[in-house]
């Protein structure tokens, strides 16, 4: 597997992981896998997230800039949650359930859950150049 499969697989277990978090907390995020199909559907999704962070993410994170800035880079939490939402829009293995209140909340905890579980487990796979 490349390695672009496997942070791609990772990006998945750790949405996977925060959504469970989330419905733990009785948060909003919920991630469906009862069958090959919802599998296949939570890997598009966090191939749809993943273009969204590159694309949408970058721009956004340059836009406010200054804002973050300001309150010392804890507004890119906000634009990560932002870009989840916007993701989560998509309904291909996760979504957001519930008020725009709940939602708001649960989407900046789920990006601080993603971002944190997705870095511990990439420093699970081992580097290319430790061969």
């Amino acid at each position: 597997m490349t390695r672009l499969g496997m942070k791609w697989a990772v990006l998945a277990v750790a949405v996977y992981l925060a959504a469970l978090i989330c419905q733990t907390f009785g948060l909003s995020f919920r991630a469906k896998v009862d069958d090959l199909g919802d599998v296949i559907a939570l890997f598009i999704g966090s191939a749809i997230l993943a273009v969204l962070n590159i694309t949408l993410g970058k721009v956004l994170k340059i836009l406010t800039l200054p804002l973050s800035c300001l309150t010392l880079g804890l507004f890119t939490v906000v634009v990560n949650a932002i870009v989840l939402y916007i993701a989560a829009q998509a309904k291909f293995g996760f979504q957001f359930v519930g008020d725009g209140g709940r939602n708001a909340l649960s989407a900046i905890v789920a990006s601080v859950l993603i971002g944190a579980l997705n870095g511990a487990l990439l420093n699970l796979i081992p580097d290319d150049k430790s061969k």
